[in-house]
């Protein structure tokens, strides 16, 4: 059995990369494919305890060093029951977020923290996604889309406009960074015509 495809969807909060996963599932599964849809912080028992710790509560709750530990123990926890198994299985595996936001929320916006982010990462989680979705469109535009869901979970929203602004900044650069992975894609579109063109480049990198 051949191993499954990881693929990945970022951006900043309120940018409708949920949505996006969500569509991509659908049009993947309507064509026969296993697909695992799941989200991070979370998609694993364990790591859905986790993710309470993080999204929800004051701004200061913790520092960005704390962060990054917990979202390491939560990715983990994914990859051992969730993204590992299904990709050993053939499936493709869809996650609303992984790795780029901690290396983006953790490792350049509150610091210099980007050297202690990607050890982690090569210590624990030692994966990368075939191919990761970047959705990209205003911040101030889309930390009212985030704010109005009064979700609970709005803990980094809480962080202030200024803070989206830098996350923005921060997920272009990894798109340049890592242009053969990463495709940016225009979320200022109706989200149908911006699922057709993720679904032909996610057929194209098939």
């Amino acid at each position: 059995m051949s191993q499954g495809r990881f693929i990945t969807f970022e951006g900043i909060d309120g940018s409708g990369k949920s949505t996006q996963a969500r569509l991509l599932a659908a049009y993947l599964r309507a064509k026969g494919e296993d697909v695992v849809l799941t989200r991070e912080p979370g998609g694993a028992p364990g790591a859905e305890e986790i993710r309470r710790l993080l999204v929800e509560g004051d701004p200061e709750r913790w520092s960005a060093e704390t962060e990054i530990l917990l979202f390491t123990a939560a990715r983990r926890d994914h990859l051992e029951r969730t993204i590992r198994p299904a990709l050993e299985r053939g499936a493709t595996v869809i996650s609303d977020r992984f790795a780029d936001s901690t290396r983006v929320y953790q490792g350049t916006t509150r610091g210099d923290l980007r050297k202690l982010v990607d050890n982690l990462h090569d210590m624990m989680i030692g994966i990368e996604p075939d191919l990761t979705f970047i959705i990209d469109m205003d911040p101030s535009e889309a930390l009212s889309r985030g704010l109005a869901r009064k979700s609970g979970e709005d803990r980094f929203e809480d962080m202030g406009a200024e803070f989206q602004f830098k996350l923005r900044e921060g997920f272009m650069a990894l798109a340049s960074a890592a242009p053969e992975r990463c495709h940016l894609v225009n979320g200022h579109r109706d989200p149908d015509a911006i699922a057709h063109d993720i679904a032909m480049l996610a057929d194209l990198a098939a």
